[in-house]
């Protein structure tokens, strides 16, 4: 690899995609965003991407030489190459977005989910480097997760591990998207803090400024301002939040015994509000073999571009390994 190479990273979303070009060391060449449209379908997409990417290549110098695709999707399949049943997107039962995107371009090709490819580029780009054994957790509108195993992303049989979103809480707890009760995501997302945060309204009397907005007004940012306020409504949110991410972040470390585990996404950046009670449960909650041993952190990625970066960051991995 030299200096004048660069993959494409691309992170499709339900809402918009980004695009990158991205060299070896992790700097962002260029980018750009477009409107993924729910209702389109996977073709329409990639035909869209080709004529973004094309744009975007225009405004590099002419003797930077492409060396593959690396695409972050929802309910992303690495073996199959398929994304299946993504949610927010109208594209069927199962889409092969690798041979979408060889129809515009003879290129290695590969796709994974979006927690996974957040992993990548933890152990590329981020704070990971040099670590063999991690997990990240992202944190979003659901919740998502990537781990590492003796210096390699962990697939399972099938290529869907790794998928503690939907390990069990409360089998009769809320419902969740994916048809199951009590699933993590359902409490520990950005929209498990505002279910959260109504169902405390509803059980306490004390004042709130949260009190002030309908559950459809409520967002994991306006819950964190309030909290950095006082508010106690709010502050109970995060603490009842974190103490179900501790549970469920002990029994992965019982699980996959990593060095480390990062937080990425909208509901991280929250910072200590968030991660010291985390830190505090897990560590009550850890086998004791486990106590004090393993880090809880913020990513190393950039918020603004940390999902395009993942997704660059599985191509090269692709083609430094073979």
């Amino acid at each position: 690899m030299n200096r004048d190479e660069a993959v494409i990273g691309i992170d499709i979303g339900g809402t918009t995609t980004a695009v990158g070009l991205v060299d070896q060391k992790g700097n962002l060449l260029a980018e750009g965003v477009i409107a993924t449209g729910s209702q389109g379908s996977a073709e329409t997409l990639v035909a869209r991407l080709h004529e973004k990417i094309g744009d975007l290549h225009k405004t590099i110098p002419d003797n930077l030489k492409i060396r593959g695709i690396g695409i972050g999707a929802p309910n992303a399949n690495y073996y199959r190459k398929t994304v299946e049943n993504p949610p927010n997107l109208n594209w069927g039962a199962s889409v092969n977005l690798v041979e979408l995107f060889r129809k515009y371009y003879d290129l290695p090709v590969a796709v994974t989910n979006d927690a996974n490819a957040a992993a990548l580029g933890e152990m590329q780009f981020g704070a990971a480097r040099g670590m063999r054994d991690f997990i990240v957790i992202t944190l979003g509108t659901g919740l998502g997760s990537g781990i590492v195993a003796n210096g390699g992303l962990l697939y399972g049989a099938d290529g869907f591990a790794g998928e503690l979103g939907h390990t069990v809480v409360d089998p009769v707890g809320r419902e969740c998207a994916c048809g199951k009760r009590g699933c993590l995501e359902t409490y520990v997302s950005a929209t498990g803090l505002c279910r959260t945060a109504s169902a405390l309204m509803a059980e306490r009397l004390e004042p709130s400024i949260l009190r002030d907005l309908s559950y459809t007004q409520l967002t994991s940012k306006i819950i964190y301002e309030a909290a950095i306020q006082g508010d106690g409504i709010a502050l109970a949110a995060f603490d009842a939040t974190a103490r179900i991410l501790g549970m469920k972040l002990a029994d992965a470390v019982a699980h996959t015994g990593p060095e480390a585990i990062f937080l990425y996404g909208g509901l991280a950046t929250a910072g200590d509000l968030l991660l010291s009670p985390t830190r505090r449960y897990m560590e009550q909650d850890l086998f004791i073999s486990y106590r004090g041993k393993v880090l809880l952190l913020r990513s190393g990625l950039p918020e603004e571009s940390g999902a395009v970066l993942g997704a660059a960051a599985l191509i090269w991995h692709e083609l430094i390994e073979k």
